[in-house]
């Protein structure tokens, strides 16, 4: 048998000289859209506008090929930095999307879904959009679930943050396909304890890459965790496969005020830097 150093075997993979047989889920596409009371499941589309932000200056036109075209405008790293530094944690939100519609909020998932890196290339992000009434039955099943666990007398604190969630206008589920994990770990004994690591890296950066793309388009949001408190009603709500692992909800809607102050450890007590260019 052939053994190969980390990144040795991932330029063999990507070549195509190791074929990855990892089974995948067949109930759903890794991204399903779920819009007020109609259940939508997205496969095999294409979207057709790319992700564009404030500081963008055009935008890929939809075209007749079957794949759509990323943009080509160049940006600095100065510019993306700025959109990271403006995304932040935001209470309450509204329901007004401004001019954003259900299509493009699922564009800009999807875009962000096929592009964020996972380990060896395995893809084991999904992802669930609720918006409309589908967005306020998940806080309502999160209401009745806690309901059932916080002490009566301490709920309505409880209570009325789930009615703030609610009053946003969509929830995006992350969740990670265990199916992919547990077959990479197969394939690739070697790496078994990193897979589910390397699996809640790729989670939590397209988390935040939505997150930011939200901010550019004028949005505000907040992160929960309200997993695995919640995972059965979720999955029995939305046929969703049984290999998905809920990991997090990102509440989103319009900006009611400001967001508040955010504290800053020193720089140089988290970095350090060595050699030149």
């Amino acid at each position: 048998m052939r053994h190969f150093a980390p990144s040795r075997l991932r330029a063999t993979i990507s070549s195509g000289l190791i074929r990855s047989t990892t089974p995948k889920p067949k109930t759903l596409s890794p991204f399903t859209a779920i819009s007020r009371s109609t259940t939508t499941n997205i496969t095999n589309s294409k979207p057709s506008v790319t992700f564009t932000s404030n500081i963008h200056t055009s935008s890929s036109s939809p075209s007749s090929s079957s794949s759509s075209k990323m943009s080509s405008t160049q940006i600095s790293a100065n510019a993306v930095l700025d959109l990271i530094k403006q995304r932040r944690t935001y209470y309450p939100l509204s329901k007004d999307l401004g001019s954003l519609t259900t299509e493009r909020i699922n564009e800009i998932v999807k875009e962000a879904l096929q592009h964020v890196p996972s380990s060896f290339n395995s893809q084991s992000n999904r992802v669930v959009v609720l918006l409309g009434a589908e967005h306020e039955k998940l806080w309502d099943i999160t209401t009745e679930t806690l309901k059932a666990i916080v002490p009566e007398d301490s709920f309505a604190s409880t209570a009325g943050k789930m009615a703030m969630f609610k009053g946003a206008a969509g929830t995006i589920l992350f969740f990670e396909d265990e199916t992919v994990v547990k077959g990479m770990q197969e394939q690739f004994a070697v790496y078994a304890d990193r897979f589910p690591v390397w699996a809640v890296q790729s989670d939590a950066m397209l988390q935040h890459t939505l997150w930011v793309a939200l901010e550019a388009e004028g949005l505000g949001a907040n992160l929960q965790h309200y997993n695995p408190l919640i995972d059965a009603k979720v999955a029995e709500t939305w046929s969703i496969p049984e290999s998905w692992k809920l990991n997090a909800q990102l509440v989103f809607g319009g900006k009611t005020g400001d967001a508040g102050e955010k504290a800053f450890g020193p720089v140089e007590e988290k970095f350090k830097s060595f050699g030149s260019a």
